[in-house]
């Protein structure tokens, strides 16, 4: 993978652990995040709470765009 957050946005090490159980492993191309744990933990959360927040407000977009059709139908 190119970067690590793709893989999860939270508790990649989870991800990596379990593959490495199975005798498999990730390779990183562009492996140039934080090396702080507190940081990168809090990158994580933040971003884990915008994807959230915007998917909501993106949920109800469509919704309201679903109603408006179906209003003027």
């Amino acid at each position: 993978m190119e970067h690590r957050d793709r893989l999860a946005r939270m508790n990649a090490g989870l991800v990596e652990s379990a593959l490495k159980a199975q005798g498999r492993r990730i390779i990183v191309v562009d492996d140039t995040g934080l090396d702080d744990d507190l940081v990168r933990d809090m990158t994580e959360v933040l971003t884990s709470f915008c994807a959230r927040l915007y998917g909501r407000r993106a949920a109800k977009h469509k919704t309201d765009a679903a109603l408006r059709a179906a209003r003027d139908a």
